[in-house]
C-alpha cells in the first residue's frame, strides 16, 4: 500500500494538503474557496468524490476559509476540536463535526490519521501525521518551536510537509513592526528556514524520500533561497517547495524491499512515483 500526496496551496494566502491512497483520501486544512480547491485537485486528475474527511488543524483563517462550503457540498466529516470550532465562528453542521484526541489514531478506510499538540498562537493547534501499512507522511507547519512532539513524529516519516517560513535575516531587516516580528518568531509563531533545517538534518529518519518545505512567506523568505540551503543537506532526499501560488505535483509514496530510495515516472501525468524502504483577520496575510 502508497500514498498519494501534495500540496494545493502552502502560505499564509490559504493552506490545503491532499493525501490519500488507492481507495480514500483526506484534506488536511481548507484554506482555498471551493471552487479554486475543485480546481486545482482537477488539474492534478483528482477528484472530490474520493475524500472521505478534512482534519483542522488549527483556526486562523488561511487553514479555515473554504471549510463551511467544502464540508456542506460535499457532506465530509470535519475533525476538529471544540475550540478551534469555537475559535474559528465556524458554521458547520453539527452532525458533520467530530472530534479527535492526542497521539489517538483515527481510521479512515486504510488511511490512520494521528494528531498531535504544537507550540502556535492557536487555541488548539495541533499537526498531524497520516499512515497507510507501513508509509508515513506528516504535516507539519505553523510551528512556534520544534517540540518533542514535532521531533517524535517526524522521526516516523517517510515523507513530510515541513513549515520553512522565514529567513531570520529578512525578517529582521524587513518591514513588520517590531511586535508582528516577535510574534512570528517568539515561540508561538513559525519555524525559521534555519529552525526547519537543524531539526532536518538533526532528525530525518533514513527512509525520507521526500520533504515539501511549505508554508513560506512572501515577504521574508524566498523559495530559491530555502531550497539551495536545504539541497546542501538533502543526501537522497528530495526537496521540493511548496508554492503559495498553485498545487504541487502528486508525489507516490511507497515502500520497496530493496530499501533504497528511488524515483520513477509513471504513466499517469503529472504524478512523480517515489519509492522508499520497508492570524485572526489582516496579519495572516503578512506572512
Amino acid at each position: 500500500m502508497a500514498l498519494y500526496i501534495n500540496s494545493l496551496n502552502s502560505g499564509s494566502n490559504g493552506n490545503c494538503y491532499y493525501l490519500a491512497n488507492e481507495e480514500d483520501a483526506i484534506l488536511v486544512d481548507v484554506g482555498l474557496n471551493c471552487r479554486e480547491t475543485e480546481r486545482r485537485m482537477t488539474r492534478l486528475g483528482l477528484s472530490m468524490s474520493k475524500v472521505r474527511a478534512i482534519f483542522i488543524s488549527h483556526e486562523h483563517s488561511d487553514h479555515i476559509s473554504g471549510l463551511p462550503v467544502i464540508a456542506r457540498k460535499y457532506q465530509l466529516p470535519v475533525y476538529i476540536t471544540p475550540g478551534t470550532r469555537l475559535r474559528g465562528r465556524l458554521s458547520l453542521q453539527d452532525e458533520l463535526v467530530k472530534s479527535f484526541n492526542a497521539h489517538e489514531c483515527i481510521n479512515i478506510g486504510d488511511l490512520n490519521i494521528t494528531a498531535f499538540p504544537k507550540l502556535h498562537d492557536a487555541s488548539e493547534p495541533h499537526s498531524f501525521i497520516v499512515s497507510c501499512r507501513d508509509v508515513t507522511v506528516g504535516v507539519f507547519t505553523d510551528i512556534g518551536f520544534p517540540c518533542e512532539n514535532v521531533i517524535r513524529y517526524f522521526k516516523k516519516c517517510n515523507a513530510a510537509f515541513l513549515e520553512a517560513n522565514y529567513d531570520e535575516e529578512m525578517l529582521d531587516k524587513g518591514r513588520y513592526p517590531y511586535f508582528l516580528k516577535n510574534r512570528i518568531r517568539g515561540g508561538k509563531g513559525h519555524l525559521s528556514n534555519r529552525q526547519a533545517l537543524e531539526l532536518f538534518t538533526s532528525c530525518k529518519p533514513s527512509r525520507l524520500s521526500h520533504l515539501l518545505l511549505s508554508h513560506l512567506s512572501r515577504d521574508n523568505n524566498c523559495p530559491d533561497l530555502v531550497l539551495e540551503l536545504f539541497k546542501r543537506s538533502a543526501g537522497e532526499t528530495e526537496i521540493i517547495v511548496a508554492s503559495r501560488e498553485r498545487e504541487t505535483e502528486v508525489y507516490h509514496i511507497k515502500t520497496v524491499e530493496s530499501g533504497k530510495l528511488k524515483a520513477e515516472s509513471e504513466t499517469r501525468p503529472e504524478i512523480l512515483s517515489i519509492e522508499v524502504p520497508l492570524q485572526e483577520n489582516l496579519q495572516y496575510s503578512l506572512f
